[in-house]
């Protein structure tokens, strides 16, 4: 019988001196963090397929994992570029055509329409400051549309500076994936070996990360481009460029209560504006009905569906998830609570006998 392991003092000096070092660690990886974690949550998802190609040249990891990488590449930057172009195509159309709007008295006239001449009455009766000046409001417009061209400009920047960060991103997330794929086997027999738990307490824990890591990027992104599909084929049909809209709509999918409405409520009050009431209702009634509900719906089932949460604990773990750590917490806030649901579960198990002593007294 192996004789019972004693925690003595040098132990926990070994330990605090080892969570110090995790720590001082941590923050030097930090700034890295997203394009790690990325790799980490593409390498669960692309590891089946992976070990279809390895077990092909099960002598060559090195080059197999160099393959996938470039097969990846090739999976998300093709398609990327392509959808980006067009995006950029419809954006600058778009924004050329709002200045032209601006410029040829367009907002004069939307200001003189008779709902929004309601509207900045009912305001100005109810309103506790100043009264609504409509030529302020106009001078306010044309000094916008003035400064349009240096906006674009700004923006423009803005988006190549954007696009560089992504790519640097993009290839430290390969050169992470690239080890992740080609050692996945040894890492993980890495962290069971450091885990002070058992083979059944392990396989739980690491079950229940990969399942929610998956299920988090699967239902959030699934959920998103769902809804840039619905909304900009509605968006298409009421006479908006749909590629473009759809996008902003993917990406607005993200913003907690609002998400897609501050999209399509805007474009379907515009409808209202120029009396082509059909297309606003109709917009309205999609944005609603069509788009929310592939909100409300898909996300929590895709979740759901390997994850052992109800709804109500994944739609505050992927609200505190975005509030704590921005885009990135729709997979934190569920890997997190996943862990703590398991950790719950093992302490049952661990603490039965004594939990039922403490129901008994």
């Amino acid at each position: 019988m192996p004789k019972p392991f004693k925690v003595e003092s040098r132990h926990w000096m070994l330990i605090v001196a080892l969570g110090i070092a995790v720590y001082a660690s941590y923050r030097l990886v930090e700034p890295y963090i997203g394009p790690i974690v990325m790799a980490f949550i593409i390498s669960l998802l692309y590891y089946p397929l992976h070990a279809r190609i390895e077990s092909k040249f099960p002598s060559k990891p090195n080059s197999t994992a160099i393959l996938s990488c470039i097969l990846l590449t090739f999976i998300i930057v093709i398609p990327l570029l392509i959808v980006f172009s067009s995006i950029v195509h419809q954006g600058t159309t778009f924004s050329k055509d709002s200045y032209t709007w601006f410029s040829s008295g367009g907002a004069k006239e939307l200001l003189a329409h008779p709902y929004v001449q309601k509207a900045l009455l009912l305001i100005d009766k109810w309103s506790p400051f100043e009264s609504i000046d409509t030529q302020a409001i106009l001078q306010k417009i044309a000094s916008a549309a003035s400064k349009f061209g240096a906006q674009l400009l700004n923006i423009s920047a803005k988006i190549l500076g954007d696009a560089t960060n992504f790519v640097i991103s993009f290839m430290l997330m390969l050169f992470v994936l690239f080890f992740l794929l080609r050692d996945h086997a040894k890492m993980v027999n890495a962290v069971r070996h450091v885990l002070p738990l058992s083979r059944s307490q392990e396989d739980a824990l690491l079950t229940e990360v990969e399942q929610v890591a998956k299920s988090a990027v699967l239902g959030s992104f699934l959920t998103a481009l769902a809804q840039g599909f619905a909304g900009g084929f509605a968006m298409w049909l009421a006479g908006f460029p749909g590629l473009f809209w759809g996008s902003m709509m993917a990406f607005a999918s993200f913003i907690p209560v609002f998400g897609t409405a501050l999209i399509w409520l805007p474009a379907a009050l515009y409808l209202l504006l120029i009396n082509q009431w059909e297309w606003a209702l109709f917009l309205s009634g999609w944005g609603i009905i069509v788009v929310g509900s592939i909100d409300n719906i898909l996300r929590p089932l895709l979740m759901q569906g390997n994850s052992g949460m109800n709804t109500l604990l994944i739609f505050f773990s992927i609200l505190g998830g975005l509030h704590l750590f921005g885009l990135i917490g729709l997979i934190y806030g569920p890997i997190i609570f996943a862990v703590t649901l398991v950790l719950f579960k093992l302490y049952e198990v661990e603490f039965k006998d004594f939990l039922e002593q403490q129901n008994q007294s």
